[in-house]
Protein backbone atom coordinates (compact mmCIF):
# COMPACT_ATOMS: atom_id res chain seq x y z
CA UNK A 1 0.00 0.00 0.00
CA UNK A 2 1.26 3.11 -0.90
CA UNK A 3 1.98 5.60 2.34
CA UNK A 4 -0.27 7.90 3.98
CA UNK A 5 -0.91 11.11 2.14
CA UNK A 6 1.12 13.68 3.58
CA UNK A 7 0.04 17.16 4.47
CA UNK A 8 0.81 18.82 1.52
CA UNK A 9 -0.56 16.79 -0.48
CA UNK A 10 -3.76 16.51 1.13
CA UNK A 11 -4.08 20.49 1.54
CA UNK A 12 -3.81 20.72 -2.79
CA UNK A 13 -6.60 18.10 -2.66
CA UNK A 14 -9.00 20.07 -0.70
CA UNK A 15 -8.40 23.18 -2.54
CA UNK A 16 -9.26 21.34 -5.84
CA UNK A 17 -12.99 20.87 -4.27
CA UNK A 18 -14.00 24.59 -6.26
CA UNK A 19 -12.38 22.90 -9.27
CA UNK A 20 -14.15 19.39 -9.19
CA UNK A 21 -17.56 20.97 -8.48
CA UNK A 22 -17.31 23.13 -11.13
CA UNK A 23 -15.43 20.82 -13.61
CA UNK A 24 -15.71 17.44 -12.36
CA UNK A 25 -18.30 16.17 -14.73
CA UNK A 26 -16.29 17.19 -17.39
CA UNK A 27 -12.90 15.88 -16.45
CA UNK A 28 -14.74 12.29 -15.87
CA UNK A 29 -16.24 12.28 -19.39
CA UNK A 30 -13.09 13.23 -20.80
CA UNK A 31 -11.34 10.24 -18.98
CA UNK A 32 -14.02 7.89 -19.57
CA UNK A 33 -13.73 8.93 -23.32
CA UNK A 34 -9.77 7.69 -23.08
CA UNK A 35 -10.99 4.64 -20.98
CA UNK A 36 -13.23 3.30 -23.77
CA UNK A 37 -10.78 3.96 -26.50
CA UNK A 38 -9.07 0.61 -25.34
CA UNK A 39 -11.14 -2.25 -26.20
CA UNK A 40 -10.30 -4.15 -23.68
CA UNK A 41 -10.75 -1.81 -21.00
CA UNK A 42 -13.99 -0.95 -22.81
CA UNK A 43 -15.22 -4.25 -21.98
CA UNK A 44 -15.50 -4.14 -18.24
CA UNK A 45 -17.36 -1.42 -18.16
CA UNK A 46 -21.78 -1.19 -18.09
CA UNK A 47 -22.36 0.24 -21.57
CA UNK A 48 -25.65 1.55 -20.71
CA UNK A 49 -24.60 3.51 -17.74
CA UNK A 50 -22.20 4.89 -20.11
CA UNK A 51 -25.07 6.21 -22.74
CA UNK A 52 -27.35 7.57 -19.92
CA UNK A 53 -24.42 9.31 -18.24
CA UNK A 54 -25.10 7.36 -15.09
CA UNK A 55 -21.23 5.96 -14.94
CA UNK A 56 -19.71 9.72 -15.47
CA UNK A 57 -21.77 11.30 -13.11
CA UNK A 58 -21.51 8.48 -10.64
CA UNK A 59 -17.59 8.95 -10.75
CA UNK A 60 -17.78 12.71 -10.78
CA UNK A 61 -19.12 12.01 -7.28
CA UNK A 62 -16.79 9.95 -5.75
CA UNK A 63 -13.79 11.94 -7.02
CA UNK A 64 -15.49 15.09 -4.87
CA UNK A 65 -16.38 13.25 -2.29
CA UNK A 66 -12.78 11.73 -1.69
CA UNK A 67 -11.67 15.63 -1.80
CA UNK A 68 -13.68 16.72 0.54
CA UNK A 69 -13.05 14.06 3.19
CA UNK A 70 -9.36 13.58 2.33
CA UNK A 71 -8.97 14.68 5.95
CA UNK A 72 -11.36 12.73 7.53
CA UNK A 73 -11.08 8.85 5.21
CA UNK A 74 -13.43 7.21 7.58
CA UNK A 75 -16.23 8.96 6.04
CA UNK A 76 -15.55 6.73 3.15
CA UNK A 77 -15.71 3.49 4.56
CA UNK A 78 -19.30 3.00 3.07
CA UNK A 79 -18.18 4.60 -0.54
CA UNK A 80 -15.33 2.03 -0.38
CA UNK A 81 -16.75 -1.27 0.11
CA UNK A 82 -19.34 -0.31 -2.30
CA UNK A 83 -16.88 0.31 -5.19
CA UNK A 84 -15.05 -2.56 -3.99
CA UNK A 85 -18.12 -5.01 -4.34
CA UNK A 86 -18.96 -4.04 -7.51
CA UNK A 87 -15.36 -4.28 -8.55
CA UNK A 88 -14.84 -7.95 -7.39
CA UNK A 89 -18.29 -8.99 -9.15
CA UNK A 90 -16.89 -7.25 -12.35
CA UNK A 91 -13.16 -8.94 -11.90
CA UNK A 92 -11.39 -5.63 -11.77
CA UNK A 93 -7.79 -6.89 -11.15
CA UNK A 94 -5.24 -4.53 -10.02
CA UNK A 95 -3.41 -4.80 -13.56
CA UNK A 96 -6.37 -2.33 -14.36
CA UNK A 97 -6.00 0.31 -12.25
CA UNK A 98 -2.71 2.34 -13.70
CA UNK A 99 -5.33 2.05 -16.90
CA UNK A 100 -7.72 4.46 -14.85
CA UNK A 101 -5.25 6.31 -13.01
CA UNK A 102 -3.49 7.88 -16.57
CA UNK A 103 -7.25 8.08 -18.18
CA UNK A 104 -7.96 10.39 -15.01
CA UNK A 105 -4.65 11.91 -14.83
CA UNK A 106 -4.55 12.78 -18.43
CA UNK A 107 -8.42 14.16 -18.13
CA UNK A 108 -7.63 16.23 -15.24
CA UNK A 109 -5.13 17.55 -17.11
CA UNK A 110 -6.99 18.29 -20.48
CA UNK A 111 -10.04 19.59 -18.77
CA UNK A 112 -8.07 22.18 -16.23
CA UNK A 113 -5.43 23.16 -18.82
CA UNK A 114 -2.57 25.27 -16.85
CA UNK A 115 -4.73 25.69 -13.98
CA UNK A 116 -3.48 21.87 -13.76
CA UNK A 117 0.20 22.99 -11.99
CA UNK A 118 2.30 20.33 -11.63
CA UNK A 119 1.97 20.39 -7.96
CA UNK A 120 -1.43 20.11 -8.63
CA UNK A 121 -0.53 16.85 -11.13
CA UNK A 122 1.67 15.23 -8.43
CA UNK A 123 -0.59 15.79 -5.60
CA UNK A 124 -3.27 14.05 -7.46
CA UNK A 125 -1.22 11.40 -8.62
CA UNK A 126 0.02 10.17 -5.14
CA UNK A 127 -4.07 10.67 -4.38
CA UNK A 128 -5.13 8.13 -6.61
CA UNK A 129 -2.49 5.68 -6.03
CA UNK A 130 -3.34 5.79 -2.27
CA UNK A 131 -7.67 5.53 -2.90
CA UNK A 132 -5.88 2.63 -5.68
CA UNK A 133 -4.19 0.54 -3.12
CA UNK A 134 -6.93 0.99 -0.41
CA UNK A 135 -9.37 -0.79 -3.42
CA UNK A 136 -6.88 -2.97 -4.69
CA UNK A 137 -6.03 -4.49 -0.76
CA UNK A 138 -9.74 -5.06 -0.18
CA UNK A 139 -10.76 -6.30 -3.47
CA UNK A 140 -8.22 -8.90 -2.28
CA UNK A 141 -9.42 -9.29 0.33
CA UNK A 142 -13.29 -10.35 -1.12
CA UNK A 143 -11.81 -12.62 -4.04
CA UNK A 144 -9.62 -14.93 -1.07
CA UNK A 145 -12.65 -14.92 0.94
CA UNK A 146 -14.91 -15.73 -2.16
CA UNK A 147 -12.12 -18.62 -2.95
CA UNK A 148 -12.20 -20.17 0.21
CA UNK A 149 -15.84 -20.19 1.37
CA UNK A 150 -17.58 -23.92 0.33
CA UNK A 151 -18.78 -23.65 -3.23
CA UNK A 152 -16.89 -20.08 -3.50
CA UNK A 153 -14.93 -18.92 -7.15
CA UNK A 154 -13.05 -16.33 -8.39
CA UNK A 155 -13.58 -15.25 -12.48
CA UNK A 156 -16.27 -15.83 -14.57
CA UNK A 157 -18.68 -19.25 -13.88
CA UNK A 158 -20.50 -20.91 -16.36
CA UNK A 159 -23.91 -21.14 -15.08
CA UNK A 160 -27.19 -22.69 -17.03
CA UNK A 161 -30.52 -21.48 -17.14
CA UNK A 162 -32.67 -24.50 -15.60
CA UNK A 163 -36.06 -22.64 -15.51
CA UNK A 164 -38.12 -19.29 -16.75
CA UNK A 165 -40.75 -18.16 -14.76
CA UNK A 166 -43.45 -15.49 -15.72
CA UNK A 167 -43.83 -13.24 -12.20
CA UNK A 168 -45.67 -10.36 -13.85
CA UNK A 169 -46.45 -8.52 -17.35
CA UNK A 170 -42.70 -7.04 -17.11
CA UNK A 171 -40.47 -9.59 -14.81
CA UNK A 172 -39.30 -13.20 -15.24
CA UNK A 173 -37.31 -14.80 -13.25
CA UNK A 174 -34.47 -17.08 -14.00
CA UNK A 175 -33.26 -20.26 -12.20
CA UNK A 176 -29.68 -20.74 -12.61
CA UNK A 177 -27.25 -23.91 -12.05
CA UNK A 178 -23.66 -24.07 -11.92
CA UNK A 179 -23.30 -26.24 -15.30
CA UNK A 180 -20.00 -27.86 -13.67
CA UNK A 181 -22.98 -29.53 -11.47
CA UNK A 182 -21.14 -28.83 -8.39
CA UNK A 183 -22.11 -26.62 -4.98
CA UNK A 184 -22.02 -22.90 -5.20
CA UNK A 185 -21.44 -20.50 -2.29
CA UNK A 186 -24.61 -19.42 -0.33
CA UNK A 187 -25.46 -16.00 -0.46
CA UNK A 188 -26.55 -13.65 2.50
CA UNK A 189 -30.06 -11.94 1.22
CA UNK A 190 -29.48 -9.05 -0.61
CA UNK A 191 -26.68 -9.75 -2.26
CA UNK A 192 -26.28 -9.88 -6.43
CA UNK A 193 -24.79 -11.39 -9.28
CA UNK A 194 -22.83 -9.82 -11.88
CA UNK A 195 -23.25 -10.86 -15.69
CA UNK A 196 -20.62 -11.13 -18.52
CA UNK A 197 -23.50 -11.65 -21.17
CA UNK A 198 -22.75 -11.55 -24.65
CA UNK A 199 -25.60 -10.40 -26.64
CA UNK A 200 -25.30 -11.08 -30.60
CA UNK A 201 -24.80 -7.51 -32.33
CA UNK A 202 -24.05 -5.70 -29.11
CA UNK A 203 -21.00 -7.76 -27.87
CA UNK A 204 -19.90 -8.37 -24.05
CA UNK A 205 -22.37 -6.55 -21.78
CA UNK A 206 -21.57 -6.65 -17.73
CA UNK A 207 -24.83 -5.97 -15.73
CA UNK A 208 -25.36 -7.37 -12.13
CA UNK A 209 -29.38 -8.16 -10.86
CA UNK A 210 -30.15 -9.26 -7.30
CA UNK A 211 -30.61 -12.74 -6.01
CA UNK A 212 -34.13 -13.20 -5.59
CA UNK A 213 -33.77 -16.57 -3.93
CA UNK A 214 -32.87 -18.07 -0.46
CA UNK A 215 -29.56 -18.92 0.11
CA UNK A 216 -29.00 -22.38 -1.55
CA UNK A 217 -25.78 -24.31 -2.34
CA UNK A 218 -27.56 -25.53 -5.71
CA UNK A 219 -27.75 -22.22 -7.65
CA UNK A 220 -29.82 -19.20 -7.80
CA UNK A 221 -32.42 -17.18 -8.79
CA UNK A 222 -32.68 -13.96 -10.57
CA UNK A 223 -35.58 -11.63 -11.39
CA UNK A 224 -35.28 -9.32 -14.28
CA UNK A 225 -37.50 -6.02 -15.20
CA UNK A 226 -37.93 -5.67 -19.34
CA UNK A 227 -36.47 -2.21 -19.71
CA UNK A 228 -38.04 -1.12 -22.75
CA UNK A 229 -34.51 0.49 -24.06
CA UNK A 230 -32.56 -2.30 -22.54
CA UNK A 231 -29.82 -4.37 -24.35
CA UNK A 232 -29.80 -7.12 -21.90
CA UNK A 233 -32.80 -7.30 -20.07
CA UNK A 234 -34.78 -7.58 -23.64
CA UNK A 235 -32.36 -10.06 -24.73
CA UNK A 236 -33.08 -12.40 -21.48
CA UNK A 237 -36.68 -11.97 -22.06
CA UNK A 238 -36.77 -13.17 -25.37
CA UNK A 239 -33.83 -15.48 -26.01
CA UNK A 240 -32.31 -16.63 -23.21
CA UNK A 241 -34.06 -20.21 -22.70
CA UNK A 242 -33.70 -22.91 -20.61
CA UNK A 243 -30.59 -24.55 -21.48
CA UNK A 244 -28.85 -21.22 -21.71
CA UNK A 245 -25.31 -20.84 -20.71
CA UNK A 246 -23.98 -17.66 -18.86
CA UNK A 247 -21.09 -16.60 -16.84
CA UNK A 248 -21.27 -15.39 -13.59
CA UNK A 249 -19.25 -14.03 -10.61
CA UNK A 250 -19.59 -14.80 -6.89
CA UNK A 251 -22.14 -12.74 -5.10
CA UNK A 252 -21.25 -9.53 -3.93
CA UNK A 253 -22.84 -6.55 -2.04
CA UNK A 254 -23.44 -5.61 1.56
CA UNK A 255 -27.15 -4.88 1.61
CA UNK A 256 -27.76 -7.44 4.07
CA UNK A 257 -29.56 -7.97 7.22
CA UNK A 258 -28.16 -7.91 10.94
CA UNK A 259 -27.34 -11.00 12.67
CA UNK A 260 -28.75 -11.61 15.05
CA UNK A 261 -32.35 -9.39 14.33
CA UNK A 262 -33.29 -7.27 17.65
CA UNK A 263 -35.99 -5.08 16.24
CA UNK A 264 -38.80 -5.30 13.56
CA UNK A 265 -37.80 -4.87 9.88
CA UNK A 266 -39.41 -2.86 7.32
CA UNK A 267 -38.65 -4.17 3.47
CA UNK A 268 -39.71 -0.88 1.60
CA UNK A 269 -40.00 -1.48 -2.23
CA UNK A 270 -41.15 0.46 -5.11
CA UNK A 271 -40.75 -1.83 -9.00
CA UNK A 272 -38.50 -4.47 -9.46
CA UNK A 273 -36.66 -3.37 -6.02
CA UNK A 274 -38.68 -5.96 -4.13
CA UNK A 275 -35.95 -8.35 -6.03
CA UNK A 276 -33.55 -8.53 -2.95
CA UNK A 277 -36.30 -8.37 -0.88
CA UNK A 278 -38.33 -11.83 -1.52
CA UNK A 279 -34.56 -13.44 -0.98
CA UNK A 280 -34.99 -11.67 2.53
CA UNK A 281 -38.65 -12.58 3.04
CA UNK A 282 -37.90 -16.25 2.21
CA UNK A 283 -34.88 -16.62 4.13
CA UNK A 284 -36.81 -14.75 7.20
CA UNK A 285 -39.98 -17.04 7.29
CA UNK A 286 -38.08 -20.49 6.57
CA UNK A 287 -36.24 -19.78 9.81
CA UNK A 288 -38.79 -20.70 12.85
CA UNK A 289 -35.95 -19.04 15.30
CA UNK A 290 -36.46 -15.63 13.82
CA UNK A 291 -38.76 -14.17 16.06
CA UNK A 292 -38.59 -10.69 14.57
CA UNK A 293 -42.03 -8.79 13.23
CA UNK A 294 -41.81 -8.27 9.23
CA UNK A 295 -43.91 -5.94 7.47
CA UNK A 296 -43.06 -5.77 3.46
CA UNK A 297 -44.44 -2.50 1.67
CA UNK A 298 -44.31 -3.00 -2.28
CA UNK A 299 -45.67 0.36 -4.81
CA UNK A 300 -46.19 -1.27 -7.94
CA UNK A 301 -48.12 0.60 -11.19
CA UNK A 302 -50.93 -2.21 -11.12
CA UNK A 303 -52.08 -5.72 -10.69
CA UNK A 304 -50.72 -6.67 -13.88
CA UNK A 305 -46.97 -5.58 -13.14
CA UNK A 306 -46.82 -6.77 -9.84
CA UNK A 307 -43.68 -9.68 -9.51
CA UNK A 308 -44.21 -12.13 -6.89
CA UNK A 309 -47.48 -11.42 -5.15
CA UNK A 310 -48.98 -14.75 -4.62
CA UNK A 311 -46.34 -15.68 -2.83
CA UNK A 312 -46.28 -12.91 -0.67
CA UNK A 313 -50.12 -13.02 -0.08
CA UNK A 314 -48.89 -16.71 0.76
CA UNK A 315 -46.77 -16.09 3.25
CA UNK A 316 -48.94 -12.84 5.12
CA UNK A 317 -51.93 -15.32 5.14
CA UNK A 318 -49.92 -18.03 7.13
CA UNK A 319 -49.10 -14.39 9.45
CA UNK A 320 -45.51 -14.81 8.41
CA UNK A 321 -45.49 -11.46 7.39
CA UNK A 322 -47.49 -8.52 7.25
CA UNK A 323 -47.94 -6.66 3.62
CA UNK A 324 -49.17 -3.76 2.26
CA UNK A 325 -49.48 -3.55 -1.33
CA UNK A 326 -50.09 0.18 -3.13
CA UNK A 327 -51.05 0.24 -7.15
CA UNK A 328 -50.73 3.78 -8.62
CA UNK A 329 -52.35 3.40 -11.38
CA UNK A 330 -53.84 -0.25 -11.41
CA UNK A 331 -56.82 -1.06 -9.33
CA UNK A 332 -56.64 -3.18 -6.92
CA UNK A 333 -58.53 -6.51 -5.96
CA UNK A 334 -61.07 -5.55 -3.99
CA UNK A 335 -60.83 -8.95 -2.13
CA UNK A 336 -58.32 -8.65 0.66
CA UNK A 337 -56.29 -11.24 1.73
CA UNK A 338 -55.74 -12.62 5.41
CA UNK A 339 -52.37 -10.29 5.89
CA UNK A 340 -52.20 -8.15 3.40
CA UNK A 341 -53.90 -5.02 2.50
CA UNK A 342 -53.81 -3.17 -1.28
CA UNK A 343 -54.04 0.51 -1.49
CA UNK A 344 -54.95 2.94 -4.75
CA UNK A 345 -51.99 5.30 -4.84
CA UNK A 346 -48.17 5.27 -4.34
CA UNK A 347 -46.43 4.59 -0.87
CA UNK A 348 -45.05 7.74 1.18
CA UNK A 349 -43.15 8.38 3.80
CA UNK A 350 -45.83 9.50 6.08
CA UNK A 351 -48.00 6.75 5.72
CA UNK A 352 -44.75 4.56 6.13
CA UNK A 353 -43.64 6.12 9.26
CA UNK A 354 -47.36 6.29 11.03
CA UNK A 355 -47.78 2.64 9.81
CA UNK A 356 -44.66 0.38 10.90
CA UNK A 357 -43.12 -0.14 14.32
CA UNK A 358 -41.57 3.31 15.80
CA UNK A 359 -38.04 0.86 16.56
CA UNK A 360 -38.12 -0.33 13.13
CA UNK A 361 -35.05 -1.03 10.72
CA UNK A 362 -35.80 0.48 7.31
CA UNK A 363 -34.48 -1.22 4.18
CA UNK A 364 -35.38 0.74 1.10
CA UNK A 365 -35.15 -0.45 -2.67
CA UNK A 366 -36.20 0.87 -6.44
CA UNK A 367 -35.83 3.83 -8.41
CA UNK A 368 -33.90 6.84 -6.96
CA UNK A 369 -36.55 9.22 -6.76
CA UNK A 370 -39.00 6.58 -4.79
CA UNK A 371 -35.68 6.35 -2.37
CA UNK A 372 -34.75 9.47 -2.07
CA UNK A 373 -38.70 10.15 -1.14
CA UNK A 374 -38.35 7.52 1.17
CA UNK A 375 -35.20 8.49 2.96
CA UNK A 376 -35.62 12.41 3.05
CA UNK A 377 -39.46 11.75 4.59
CA UNK A 378 -38.66 9.19 7.25
CA UNK A 379 -35.49 11.18 8.65
CA UNK A 380 -37.73 14.02 8.41
CA UNK A 381 -40.09 12.39 10.76
CA UNK A 382 -37.64 11.23 13.28
CA UNK A 383 -35.90 7.71 12.21
CA UNK A 384 -32.39 7.56 12.74
CA UNK A 385 -30.51 7.62 9.50
CA UNK A 386 -28.57 4.06 11.24
CA UNK A 387 -31.59 2.73 10.93
CA UNK A 388 -32.20 3.66 6.99
CA UNK A 389 -30.45 0.92 4.96
CA UNK A 390 -30.84 1.65 0.83
CA UNK A 391 -29.61 -0.40 -2.29
CA UNK A 392 -28.68 1.83 -5.41
CA UNK A 393 -29.58 -0.66 -8.61
CA UNK A 394 -26.66 1.14 -10.67
CA UNK A 395 -24.45 3.62 -10.45
CA UNK A 396 -24.35 6.27 -7.30
CA UNK A 397 -25.60 9.72 -8.70
CA UNK A 398 -26.16 11.48 -4.96
CA UNK A 399 -23.48 12.58 -2.68
CA UNK A 400 -25.96 10.49 -0.45
CA UNK A 401 -25.88 7.53 -1.94
CA UNK A 402 -21.84 7.98 -2.49
CA UNK A 403 -21.19 7.54 1.18
CA UNK A 404 -23.80 5.56 2.05
CA UNK A 405 -25.73 3.06 0.17
CA UNK A 406 -26.05 -0.43 1.52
Amino acid sequence: MAPQLDDQTRAIITACVPALEAHGLDITREMYSRLLADPAISALFNRSHQKSGEQPTALALAVLTYARNINDLGKLTGMVERIAEKHVGLNILPEHYPHVGTALLGAIKHVLGDAATPEIMDAWAKGYQFLADVLINRESQLYTANANTPGGWTGWRPFTIRNRVVESDIVMSFDLEPTDGKPVLRHKPGQYLSFNITVPGQGSQRRNYSISSAPSDKGYRISVRRQPEGVVSNWLHSSAVEGTELLVSAPAGSFTLPSPIATPVVLLSAGVGLTPFVSMVDTLTAEPAVATSLHYVHGTHSPQTEAFGPHIRALAAKGQVKADVFYSHGKPDTAQNAGTTAHEGRVTAEWVRANTPADALYYICGPEGFMQDMITGLKAAGVPESRLHHEVFGSATTMEDTLSAA
